[in-house]
């Protein structure tokens, strides 16, 4: 059997504002680009245009009928100088987020995706003694203004690879290769998430509060080899379990320090989870194994993987999932269908507490260091002109939506033809593996 019944999962999708909206150039990621750390000298000033053509991409929502988006809010957007506010990217976003639940589509906002301030970046970021406290400043400002319209909050997605691409390969802004840094500002970024946690229950009670983690599966290449067992349990161990741990409970394990006045507790009301592949470990790096699917960034294809990973995080951090990014690098929508298929039924089967799905991405974006030419949307974008086309998967993922699930006719039109492609031995070295 093919088909399946989505049962109480909802569907939606994500976007990153850096990585749609365009026209800022006041954030750590445009300058980083104007220093030619971009593989394709592209930059997010000219990403999807979002910011200009916004009502008709919530048109096209609509139309595809999403019911759950999740977006970011844009730091420097909001606070161009420090402590200063701009009144008219406020209402901007207010505007967006009013014709989003206008047509019955509901937010989740995130505060935090991987972007600053120009003037928080030089000052040092999360590094700098006062980082937490301008976060915070931040949180405080957009969840005031924004608490009628928003109920649901991501404080900071994904924190290890943010980390592990500033500071530790340094492909991403500011470019650090140091481990002291590494520590600190995962120290800062777990306490920054806790006082945002507390904060927004303080300022809006009901609300619903998590982290977008990134996880991912880790393979020994050689599980009968003790040092790939023992490389591929230590990079699980400081990639994500560390930071999951200090987030949700306040218990901060080795190498990092509980600081003062955070105590041990539960800081979360959902896990959310973004998952893209496995890790096959051979040394302190990340690889991808031989013969195995990958899309088109090299990066393995392992749908079993999202059902591992919600497992442990359900077993350690008990309650509701949300998966908040789920999607494929796929540039000619070859094999899109079946991957967004794969993972659904996965998901469905787990018998786990999965409530949404957030497939990445809507429309096709600006992805970091990579630039412009990977392709995630199920929303095709013409760089040059900015047209938007839906994509066959998009298509498939609307209907899905509309029928509550997978028919065997709907797989044969749009999955079965379908087939993943595979890759010789190579490792990888992108800060988001």
């Amino acid at each position: 059997m093919t088909g399946f019944s989505l049962g109480d999962l909802a569907l939606g999708v994500s976007t990153a504002a850096t990585q749609i909206e365009g026209g800022d150039r006041n954030n750590n990621w445009y300058d980083w680009a104007q220093r030619g750390h971009i593989k394709d000298r592209s930059s997010p000033d000219t990403a999807g245009n979002h910011w200009e053509v916004w009502a008709s991409d919530i048109e096209l929502l609509d139309e595809l009928g999403i019911r759950h988006y999740r977006m970011s809010i844009e730091w420097s957007r909001l606070e161009p100088l420090q402590g200063q506010h701009d009144p008219v990217a406020l209402q901007h976003y207010r505007a967006e987020l009013t014709e989003l639940r206008r047509r019955g589509i509901r937010p989740l906002v995130t505060l935090h995706h991987f972007s600053h301030p120009s003037w928080f970046e030089s000052i040092g970021g999360f590094e700098h003694a006062d980082g937490v406290t301008h976060f915070l400043r931040h949180v405080r400002y957009v969840v005031t203004e924004l608490a009628d319209l928003v109920q649901d909050w991501i404080t900071i997605n994904e924190p290890n690879v943010y980390v592990t691409g500033s500071y530790f390969t340094g492909l991403w802004p500011p470019g650090t290769h140091n481990w002291a840094s590494v520590v600190r500002v995962f120290n800062r970024l777990a306490t920054a998430h806790i006082l945002a946690y507390e904060l927004i229950h303080e300022l809006q009670p009901d609300a619903t509060v998590g982290v977008a983690f990134h996880l991912r599966t880790f393979k020994p290449a050689l599980p009968w080899s003790p040092w790939h067992l023992g490389l591929a349990r230590m990079l699980q161990y400081l990639f994500q379990e560390v930071i999951a741990e200090a987030m949700c409970t306040g218990v901060f394990p080795y190498p990092l320090k509980r600081p003062r006045g955070i105590s041990p507790g539960k800081y979360y009301d959902v896990v959310g989870i973004n998952y893209y592949t496995q890790s096959t470990i051979t040394r302190f790096d990340d690889g991808t194994a031989e013969g195995v699917p990958v899309n088109d960034l090299g990066w393995e294809i392992m749908p079993a993987g999202l059902v591992q990973v919600a497992r442990w995080a359900n077993r350690n951090f008990p309650g509701p999932i949300w998966i908040t990014e789920n999607g494929t690098c796929d540039n000619h929508d070859r094999f899109r269908s079946r991957y967004i298929h794969d993972h659904l039924r996965a998901i469905v089967e787990s018998e786990l507490p999965i409530e949404r799905y957030y497939h990445w991405c809507f429309i096709d974006n600006w992805e970091w260091d990579e630039g412009s030419v990977p392709r995630f949307g199920l929303v095709h974008l013409d760089h040059a002109s900015k047209a938007r086309t839906i994509k066959e998967s998009g298509r498939f993922f609307a209907e899905i939506i509309a029928n509550r699930g997978v028919t065997e006719t709907m797989y044969d039109r749009w999955v079965r033809h379908q087939y993943y492609p595979k890759t010789e031995w190579h490792l990888s070295r992108n800060p988001r593996l």
